[in-house]
């Protein structure tokens, strides 16, 4: 979501997340250019060639946190999940922003305006889902005791639902799990830019509260 009003801020990607059952398609939602390029790359050297559902906003085409280096694209391959690169200390870490797409970069900068021990990951293909590498993240973070799942659209849409039925039976034991969203909506988005950025500043506050 940008603020550029309901017809111009959502893919429906909860309608793709719909269709996806047997390992059929793929739906992503990359954020940053190498991991574009190399999700775009293994689509075309695989030799089974599944359906791929891309969601690119505007906003990361010209964005400065986007960019990535002649080497990030020269070498690597696509990341299913993105750990947070500005984690220090993992054993000061206490909660975990799970989060797809551009709302990682406003949740980054949001943590680190106000000192939060928090680390923001990015679910960067969200179907199939990455069961292997959340568990092997999730043992990395010993002293975690909540998980988030943030997300800019309504909460009757986006991928939510979709994630919380994975996401939340891979917590340890004891960790809790709490959901971040737009309140439920008809329209995807408001027609208010100003009203935008009003909703998206009280998701980001909710998403760290408590810290």
């Amino acid at each position: 979501l940008e603020g550029q009003g309901p017809e111009h801020s959502s893919g429906r990607i909860e309608r793709f997340l719909t269709l996806c059952a047997e390992d059929n398609i793929q739906v992503a939602n990359a954020t940053s250019a190498a991991q574009y390029f190399h999700l775009l790359r293994r689509q075309v050297v695989r030799e089974v060639r599944k359906p791929l559902v891309v969601m690119t906003p505007k906003s990361l085409l010209r964005a400065k946190t986007s960019r990535s280096s002649v080497s990030d694209l020269e070498h690597g391959s696509f990341q299913e999940l993105l750990d947070d690169p500005g984690v220090a200390d993992r054993e000061q870490v206490e909660r975990l922003v799970f989060c797809s797409g551009k709302v990682a970069y406003d949740a980054i900068a949001r943590r680190d305006e106000k000192g939060h021990r928090a680390a923001v990951i990015r679910v960067e293909q969200l179907y199939p889902f990455p069961y292997q590498q959340v568990t092997e993240l999730l043992r990395s973070y010993p002293n975690v005791s909540e998980v988030v799942w943030l997300q800019e659209e309504p909460d009757n849409m986006g991928p939510r639902a979709f994630v919380a039925e994975r996401l939340w039976p891979l917590l340890p034991e004891g960790v809790k799990y709490r959901q971040v969203s737009r309140t439920g909506s008809g329209s995807p988005a408001t027609g208010s830019h100003a009203i935008h950025v009003q909703e998206q500043a009280q998701i980001l506050d909710q998403a760290f509260e408590g810290q």
